[in-house]
Order: structure tokens, then C-alpha cells, then sequence
């Protein structure tokens, strides 16, 4: 049975995936054991297995909960560790160089994301995803998600030709008329989108270990592999998937109307993805033909586990807590940590001063202080039990009356684990505190909003 673990995983479920242990080193011991069959191939919706991740009681970590230091070293660390699966497995990982070719510097269609964002972000400041990309998701929508062979029927080829044209021309001065815009036409639209982009969505440094996920023994191996690769992609691209594959699933929704499984959705969307001519290499398209089935299986992978590949494994978040520590020893404290912590105490004191109690300034054992300089209640020590969360502390915090608080929602107010062995980490709700904090005991909690 492909889905066997090796010893590590023995307290997990066949459908768990173990995020503690490297997965190089679980696919070590899944090949000393001689275990995993080769399971490459079709099949349809339901022969793919039910992955899930077990509950951590120290808060799953997502693509966006770590600051950006701590993303530098996530992405050092799964490039390392990406190499290693590929390795054992005995499937060749190089990052590929594309052949340099001419790029448009403005415009919509041919034009690279990063030029792209520049555009939309002096139109709609903080913009993350092309607006372009946006609105031919919401055309398409719009009319309705049930419409039979939706992505798979093509529009009229000279009327998107000449969408196209007339999009270039009237888009960003608002003037494009969207009502002359039929639904099919605008699913043309969005795959000639993704093609044309002068580097693939999935990156040309990383679009041959995409395609040769396919190659990887077992599917565990397969899911692992793409949840590094998505941690590899450039911020851009990512967040351009994300919103690409929320869309497909929307569509996959639809399949008793629309008539679009899973496994339709990926056959039609996987040549707009993988297919790109810049590596120069006749050999690589003379394949693609062949490549297609395969490459169309690691699509239904990416928007069957999308959830999971959002997720920053267990294993290596705590091989950036290991280097944060090695280099506080080394060094002192970053100017930016001194500055934050010298506003928190500023708020403390300014706070107890306002509001003394006995046994205030010196925290006993088993309590935290967490900081809210944003709130009306700025500082409030914590008693830590072993079942206390995270969410129960924000809880604690917003249930405090007054108008600053009331402006706030709960699921816009976070608590974040600071300083300590990491640079800073936003919690989850389901964060058992008492577990987190034995595995940083010199954090600073600080409750905020992701906006501050």
C-alpha cells in the first residue's frame, strides 16, 4: 500500500501528512523499508487520496504568518530540502535558465507580473494580484458557474482577438465596455492570459520540477514535493496561483451543472500552465505531447491539496527558530526588535502608571504579559493553563469595552509570537499557548492586526 509510512509517521492516520520529520528523510526510510509502489497515472476524482494535516499544538505555520527575515530562510531551506527529495527519489532536480527574450514594459497580455503590479499598484495601492486577473475571474463569475463546458468550450477566436486588442487599448482608462464580454470569451481570456505571460506562471527557474512531480513514487511524495515548490515561487506568483486555483475549485463546485470534474478542470487548465517554449530546447517540446497527461495530474494535485500547499511545514519553521537562535548568540538583538520592544515598554509603563496593582512589574512563573499597544487595555499578564489558545487571549483582550475595541473584529486581530527564536510569527486561533511557550520561552506577545 503506497500510503504506509515509515516508523515516524506510526502515530499518524495512512491519510496524514507528517510536517514534523523533513520529508527527505521520511522518503529515506519509506525506501530502506522497501515500501511505496509506483502509482503514476489517471484515475478519476476519487481515487486521490484524503491528505489532511494533523492538528499541531503549536499552531500551523501558513505562507504569510512569518515575517519576511523568516521567509528568507524558508525559502534557503526548502530549496535545500527540495534537492535532497529529488535526490533519493532519483529524479534529476536543476533550476532552469530560460533563453533571454524581448518583454513589453506596459500593457496587459506578454507583459511580466512584477511590470504588471508596478501598473496596478499606482492605480489601486497594495494591489497584490494583476487587476486584469481579477476582473476576468469575476466576468466569468459573474454570469454564472454553472454553465455547461465552462473553461473547455473556447470563445470565438477573432472576437477574443479582438477583446484582447480593445482591452489593451481601454482597460486602464475604465472605458472597456465589459457587457460586450460573453462568459466564454472571458475564460479565453484568462487562459491566453496565463500563456502569454513572458515567464510561466510556476516560474522558469521551477517549472521542470513541477512537471517532473509526476515522476515521484508514491503520492505523499508528489503532495510534498509541490508544497515546496509553492514555498520556492516569487511572492507575486504565488499569490497569482492562489487566486487561480480558489477559482478552479469554485468551477470544480459546479461539476453536477457544469459538467467540469476535477479532472476536466486540470486537463484543461494544465497546458496554459506548463507548457513554455523559452528553454530553447527542441527535446523539451517534442515531449510535450507526452507530458501532458502526466503534467495534467499535477494539476489536479495543486487544486485538490491547494490548502495544504499553503502551509509552511513543521520541520522547517523549526529550522528557522534553530538558526534565529544560533545567530542571537552570535550577535545581539536587530535594531527593528530593539525599536518595537522600546515602544512596548514605552506603552507598559505609560499603562502602569494608569493602573498599578501589587505584584504588577514582576511576572510569576507560568504567566505571560502580552502587549495590545493598539487597544484600550495595552498589557495584560496571562495565567497559561493547558488548554488556553490563542484565539482565548485575543477573546480575553476585544471582550475589554470601549470604542477603540469596538472598531475591530475578531478575525481582523491577531496574537503574534515576537523575538525569542523567531523573527515574528502570526498565531491561530487553535494555538495552545502553553505548548508554544516552552518551545519559546523568550517571546514577546503582542496582539495587532495583519494591517499594522
Amino acid at each position: 500500500d503506497e500510503q504506509k509510512s515509515p516508523p515516524e509517521d506510526m502515530p499518524l492516520s495512512d491519510t496524514d501528512i507528517n510536517l514534523e520529520i523533513s520529508f527527505s528523510e521520511q522518503a529515506a526510510n519509506l525506501k530502506d523499508n522497501s515500501i511505496g509502489r509506483m502509482c503514476k497515472g489517471g484515475g478519476g476524482d476519487t481515487l486521490l487520496p484524503n491528505f489532511r494535516l494533523p492538528k499541531d499544538k503549536t499552531g500551523t505555520t501558513k505562507i504569510g504568518d512569518l515575517a519576511p527575515q523568516d521567509m528568507k530562510k524558508v525559502y534557503s531551506l526548502a530549496l535545500i530540502e527540495l534537492t535532497a527529495l529529488y535526490d533519493i527519489l532519483g529524479t534529476e532536480f536543476k533550476q532552469q535558465k530560460a533563453v533571454k527574450i524581448k518583454t513589453k514594459d506596459s500593457g496587459l497580455f506578454g507583459v511580466p507580473l512584477s511590470v504588471l503590479l508596478e501598473q496596478d499598484q499606482k492605480k489601486v495601492p497594495g494591489t497584490k494580484i494583476p487587476l486584469i486577473f481579477q476582473k476576468l475571474i469575476a466576468q466569468i463569475e459573474e454570469a454564472t458557474l454553472e454553465t455547461e463546458g465552462l473553461l473547455r468550450i473556447p470563445g470565438v477566436a477573432t472576437r477574443v482577438k479582438g477583446l484582447c486588442q480593445e482591452l489593451e487599448a481601454k482597460f486602464y482608462e475604465g472605458t472597456f465596455n465589459w457587457e460586450n464580454v460573453k462568459q466564454h470569451d472571458a475564460a479565453s481570456l484568462l487562459k491566453l492570459f496565463i500563456r502569454e505571460l513572458p515567464q510561466p506562471l510556476l516560474t522558469v527557474e521551477y517549472l521542470k520540477a513541477f512537471q517532473d512531480v509526476q515522476n515521484l513514487p508514491t503520492k505523499k511524495q508528489q503532495l510534498q514535493a509541490l508544497n515546496l515548490l509553492v514555498l520556492l515561487l516569487p511572492e507575486a506568483n504565488r499569490d497569482t496561483l492562489k487566486v487561480l486555483l480558489e477559482f478552479l475549485q469554485r468551477v470544480i463546485d459546479h461539476r453536477e451543472k457544469n459538467k467540469m470534474t476535477l479532472k476536466n478542470v486540470a486537463m484543461v487548465m494544465a497546458p496554459n500552465l506548463f507548457t513554455f517554449h523559452g528553454f530553447g530546447s527542441k527535446a523539451i517540446e517534442q515531449s510535450e505531447f507526452v507530458m501532458a497527461a502526466g503534467t495534467a495530474n499535477v494539476m489536479r494535485f495543486m487544486i485538490q491539496y491547494q490548502k495544504l500547499l499553503w502551509t509552511i511545514p513543521k520541520f522547517i519553521v523549526n529550522q528557522v527558530r534553530k538558526q534565529n537562535s544560533e545567530s542571537q548568540k552570535k550577535e545581539k538583538k536587530d535594531k527593528a526588535m530593539k525599536k518595537l520592544l522600546k515602544k512596548m515598554a514605552y506603552d507598559r509603563e505609560k499603562h502602569e502608571k494608569q493602573e498599578k496593582t501589587p505584584n504588577d512589574a514582576d511576572v510569576p512563573q507560568g504567566v505571560i504579559r502580552v502587549q495590545a499597544p493598539h487597544l484600550s487595555k495595552v498589557s495584560m499578564a496571562i495565567q497559561l493553563t493547558e488548554e488556553l489558545k490563542a484565539g482565548d487571549i485575543v477573546a480575553r483582550f476585544l471582550s475589554q469595552k470601549s470604542g477603540n475595541v469596538q472598531a475591530l473584529k475578531k478575525e481582523e486581530v491577531f496574537l503574534y509570537e515576537i523575538g525569542g527564536n523567531i523573527g515574528e510569527r502570526c498565531l491561530d486561533d487553535d494555538t495552545y499557548m502553553k505548548d508554544l511557550y516552552q518551545l519559546n520561552p523568550n517571546a514577546e506577545w503582542v496582539i495587532k492586526s495583519k494591517q499594522s
